[in-house]
């Protein structure tokens, strides 16, 4: 038996002299998973291992392919699938001569491995193969050195900084997305390599490729194939559906539970953890994110993750080479290639006949696909075939657009009427498929609408069960349609037919040239599908999927254009949940665009339009578009006052949202102007305790807050909180909200443990309520540590204002007013009880995101340059920081007045620059006026007028005034001790006469 099972023989010298047993492993490419895992299994032994890719072109014997493996070094180990057998293709009868010329007359040259329970040739018996499928990686490694007469002492060096390739019978950890493997997969070994090198050889960070090529050729498939066949060396592979922005935030958000990140249900929030861990390679650094169709670069190309990943991209568009990605082409089919896949498609066609059909075909996989389908079923041939493409069609058939190349338009235009002879009905279903979005398109809402009052041809089709899956299933037959989905968790939906993929290319053919009275019934059919599915509640977080499946739909069914009151319910649902969902940009689009079709098709002063305004401003507000957010509110209102009168609601609405806007853009004056109206008619028109009455005071009392006057603010604020707890549940979060409102106001007093009671009570409350991630929970968690850091409880401040950033940053982004607020907080405690060069390049960050986001002249940009000019001090830049806090002081005056609390704090900041830089006797006159005004504006003992009395006492020492520096340090001291005790951080500073300065905070909320 010795002849039979030979031990590997040859040998190669190692490192260190010693002879290495060779293995040269021949596999077909389909099964290269297999040959990477037994070779690495080997190479742990000791083992050489050569890896020799079987191939067999037609026109070589395959008796003399065969006999050039027992060239090659050691013994051959061969990896028996059916693949195997049908590169070429042969038949089992040349197979099995084959093997008894050149294995049965030296069996101890081969051994081999079985990864199928498919049939091979009979005469693979020779070979002897053990099989190694339905089991563990143990079992089937001992099966495989069992095989190879390893000695069985030997082990494998599983040395854990050397990553080792799956065992291909196991799924990676985390899996998702990836369509079905497509078992006709032909050819393409020299983009699949190239791929895969590029990827592999990329550096960390910049592993993006990108598979481009016309619409057809079989980017989404080479994609695919690359998944199966390189998807044991991923710990994480997600696939997405990247045509739309909208269904990529949602489906690359949907992979946060599944790394197991703790976040919220919010797809931003979802998003950018897992941006961030991918980013980081935890906990996974081996991940493969596949991008497909992602034909606008320039839509998706800011969410694409970097990190020790990898990132492929299927594209018609070359751009994403101006993205840091690398490109590679992906052309129609090489003639064998052609070939072979038609053979495989439709055996009854020879190899002449398929020759023919690929050069007819022009080699296109997509076409090739659908036309060697249905030739493979039909009595026609090749010849016939070919001679209907020359001779055109008739007039009386279906017809496709010309602007499709010629044998394009032919070969489709003969499809359909083969479709349309056979199951007609397959031909209504495909029509009406285009009025959804290209790519996956949910047909179960088709069925699942109500029947009543469709049209003649389509009732039929969707009452019929029986004549349904008819259809579907004639449209899969010829390869139309793919009935797989892109989440793998929903096979047994797609079983059903409830879910269709519709190749873009397949798409605008069809949707191009139909009958006009098709079109117009089939896209209103269409809409109804869509209303029909609207959960109705785009607030709540459970329906966000929902409508993240409708809304990619909403442009091919045009329905701008529709005058269904459900459909245009429908749209504005799809803008609040984009809102809610923090889907801006795409919701910007789509309320723009529902603005103007709505004006056009309604008339400018129709309820409808007025609703749609109020969205889109909303959205334009998230977006951080004040300035546009503004004049539209403006324009609405004013039109509004004019047509309806003050007291309209949606008057009052679009007041209360330009009011916001003046807000955001720092016109705190016209913006207490209206709130200062609309509190009252509120009130007057609905009562002291509406909600709508509560919101307006809410936003009179946020108004006052900004323009510094506290108290006021307090005032107003402590009436909502009341009348909430009174009207709600103490744990309604409207009453937690106003509860932080409160306690911000206290803070912003001086009257700091008040605050911080108050506010620690609130936010547990919140964590219980809404979860310790909610942006409104990090709210309160901001303002409980600024309570901290006033009180003096610098470590337990630093912990909550390092939490509440990486919160808010990954809830709203980096760009949003909270997380900006944030940043300022965690800049400014950095400066002092942190690292100063990590507080400048936070400094830099913050100043120029603002500068981004606001109009110049901003309060916030200005207090952010202040700010900036404490870290510039701090890093000896005097001169710098000087100039600096000056125009600070200026443009606050300016903006705000010399009495508003951030000018003042500006002035207290002007005061120690102008002492630092000799300017003494300047920085005197100006604290001695910086007093005077917090008095009269803040109060004698507030704690901004002590930091301004403290450092006068400085200045009077610069002066060498030290009787009268003495009487206003210690009167100064008397009244810290008086309001916030002897052992306050801000009375021990004092005492040991540590000149104060301010830090600017902004107000978002």
């Amino acid at each position: 038996m010795s002849e039979a099972r030979t031990p590997v023989g040859s040998t190669a010298p190692n490192g260190n002299g010693a002879a290495r047993q060779t293995v040269t492993i021949s596999f077909a490419g389909f099964n290269r998973a297999w040959a990477a895992w037994i070779g690495d299994r080997l190479e742990r032994r000791g083992l050489r291992v050569v890896y020799l890719r079987w191939d067999a072109p037609p026109d070589q014997s395959l008796t003399d392919l065969l006999r050039d493996l027992t060239l090659a070094e050691g013994r051959t180990l061969i990896v028996v699938s059916e693949w195997y057998f049908q590169l070429g293709p042969r038949t089992h009868d040349e197979w099995n001569a084959a093997l008894r010329e050149v294995v049965g007359a030296d069996p101890g040259r081969f051994a081999a491995v079985s990864v199928t329970n498919a049939s091979v040739p009979s005469a693979v018996a020779a070979l002897a193969p053990v099989d190694l499928t339905n089991m563990g990686a143990d079992e089937a490694e001992r099966r495989l050195t069992d095989r190879l007469d390893l000695p069985p002492g030997t082990r494998p060096d599983d040395d854990p900084a050397r990553p080792a390739p799956r065992f291909p019978a196991a799924m990676p950890d985390v899996w998702g997305g990836v369509p079905r493997r497509n078992t006709r997969f032909t050819g393409r070994e020299p983009l699949l390599n190239d791929a895969y090198h590029l990827l592999q050889g990329s550096e960390p960070g910049a592993g993006v490729l990108t598979l481009h090529g016309m619409s057809g050729v079989g980017k989404t498939q080479l994609a695919a194939e690359y998944v199966y066949r390189f998807g044991s060396e991923y710990d994480v592979v997600w696939w997405v559906n990247a045509e739309k922005r909208v269904s990529y935030r949602r489906l690359l958000a949907e992979l946060a539970p599944k790394l197991g990140l703790s976040t919220g249900a919010e797809y931003g929030e979802r998003l950018r953890a897992v941006r961030d861990a991918l980013r980081r390679g935890t906990p996974y650094s081996r991940w493969l994110l596949v991008l497909d169709g992602a034909d606008e670069p320039d839509q998706i190309w800011d969410l694409v993750p970097t990190g020790p990943g990898h990132v492929l991209i299927t594209s018609r568009n070359p751009e994403w080479s101006e993205h840091n990605s690398k490109l590679l082409e992906v052309p129609v089919y090489g003639r064998d290639e052609s070939v072979a896949f038609i053979r495989r498609r439709a055996p009854r066609l020879t190899e002449p006949d398929a020759d023919q059909l690929a050069q007819a075909l022009e080699d296109l996989p997509l076409l090739l696909d659908q036309t060697a389908g249905w030739l493979n079923d039909s009595d026609l041939s090749v010849e016939e075939y070919i001679a209907l493409l020359d001779g055109g069609i008739d007039q009386d058939v279906v017809k496709v657009s010309a602007d499709f190349p010629l044998a394009f338009q032919t070969a489709w235009s003969i499809l359909l009427n083969k479709l349309r002879e056979t199951v007609p009905e397959s031909v209504d279903l495909l029509r009406l498929c285009t009025f959804f979005a290209p790519g996956f398109i949910p047909v179960r809402l088709l069925k699942d609408m109500s029947h009543d009052d469709l049209p003649e041809q389509l009732a039929g089709l969707l009452d019929d069960p029986l004549l349904w899956n008819k259809a579907v299933n004639q449209l899969r037959q010829y390869s139309v349609v793919r009935l797989e989905s892109h989440e793998a968790m929903l096979d047994e939906v797609v079983a059903s037919g409830e879910s269709v993929y519709l190749h873009r290319m397949v798409h605008q053919i069809v949707h191009k040239d139909m009958p006009e009275a098709d079109r117009k019934e089939f896209i209103e059919v269409v809409r109804r599908a869509l209303a029909e599915a609207d959960p109705g509640r785009p607030t709540d977080t459970r329906n966000w999927d929902a409508y993240a499946e409708i809304v990619p739909h909403l442009k091919y069914a045009d329905v701008l254009r529709s005058k269904d009151r459900k459909v245009q319910g429908l749209v504005l649902n799809c803008l609040r949940y984009m809102l809610f969902a923090g889907e801006y940009t795409a919701g910007v689009n789509l309320g723009g665009r529902a603005l103007r079709s709505w004006r056009a098709l309604l008339g400018e002063s129709h309820p409808r339009v007025w609703e749609v305004t109020y969205h889109y401003a909303n959205l334009l507000r998230s977006a951080g578009r004040f300035q546009e957010t503004e004049a539209i509110d403006r324009a609405a209102r004013e039109q509004l006052r004019a047509e309806r009168g003050e007291h309209d609601l949606d008057h009052l609405r679009m007041a209360g949202g330009l009011a916001a806007d003046l807000r955001e853009l720092g016109q705190y004056d016209d913006a207490l102007e209206l709130d200062q109206w609309l509190y009252p008619t509120y009130r007057e028109l609905f009562g002291e305790h509406d909600s709508r009455t509560l919101n307006a005071q809410n936003n009179l009392g946020f108004t006052l807050r900004l323009l510094g006057r506290y108290d006021q603010a307090r005032g107003f604020d402590t009436r909502t909180l009341e009348a909430r707890r009174q009207l709600l549940k103490g744990r309604h979060p409207w009453t937690l909200f106003s509860e932080v409102s409160y306690a911000v106001d206290l803070r912003l007093l001086g009257r700091y443990a008040e605050a911080e009671s108050i506010q620690a009570k609130n936010f547990r409350e919140y964590r219980i309520v809404m979860g310790p991630d909610n942006q409104n929970t990090l709210r309160a968690e901001h303002n409980l540590a600024l309570c901290k850091l006033r009180g003096g409880d610098r470590t337990a401040a630093g912990g909550l204002l390092t939490r509440v950033l990486e919160g808010l940053e990954r809830k709203l982004g980096d760009t949003h007013t909270h997380t900006l607020a944030a940043a300022v907080s965690q800049s400014c405690f950095a400066r002092e009880h942190g690292d100063i060069d990590q507080a400048r390049e936070a400094s830099e960050s913050v100043l120029a995101r603002y500068e981004l986001l606001l109009p110049e002249g901003h309060p916030f940009i200005i207090g952010a340059r202040a700010n900036h000019a404490l870290v510039l001090r701090s890093v000896g830049e005097r001169d710098h920081a000087h100039v600096l806090i000056e125009q600070s002081l200026a443009d606050m005056s300016a903006a705000l007045g010399e009495t508003h609390p951030y000018a003042l704090g500006c002035a207290v900041n002007a005061a120690a620059l102008r002492n630092l830089v000799g300017d003494t006797e300047s920085a005197a006159d100006l604290s001695q006026i910086t007093i005077l005004r917090a008095t009269d504006t803040l109060g004698r003992t507030h704690p901004l007028t002590l930091t301004a009395r403290v450092a006068y006492a400085a200045d009077l020492r610069a002066l060498r005034d030290r009787q009268q520096a003495e009487k206003v340090e210690q009167e100064a001291l008397a009244d810290l001790v008086a309001t916030l005790g002897p052992q306050h951080v801000h009375t021990i500073s004092a005492r040991s006469r540590n000149r104060p300065y301010w830090d600017f905070e902004p107000q978002a909320s």
